[in-house]
């Protein structure tokens, strides 16, 4: 996972295994609560940037196109 394009995906998928039984639920909760933190510090920092009253370039967050986006 390089960004939050594929932070998205991830849990898309981890949803319709969850839906279909196919995932260990305690392990997808786990992921679940990973990936909320990871959403969480990035709201930080941008609230941060907000009151600074800057503009962040947090990479996480950038999703543009390249050669790589479909490695893993």
């Amino acid at each position: 996972m390089r960004n939050i394009k594929d932070l998205r995906a991830e849990l898309s998928t981890l949803f319709h295994d969850i839906k279909s039984g196919s995932a260990d639920i305690k392990a997808a909760a786990e992921m679940n609560n990973t990936a909320g933190k990871i959403i969480n510090s990035l709201k930080v920092e941008l609230e941060y940037a907000a009151l600074r009253k800057e503009s962040p370039s947090i990479s996480f967050l950038d999703c543009e196109e390249t050669e790589d986006n479909g490695a893993a």
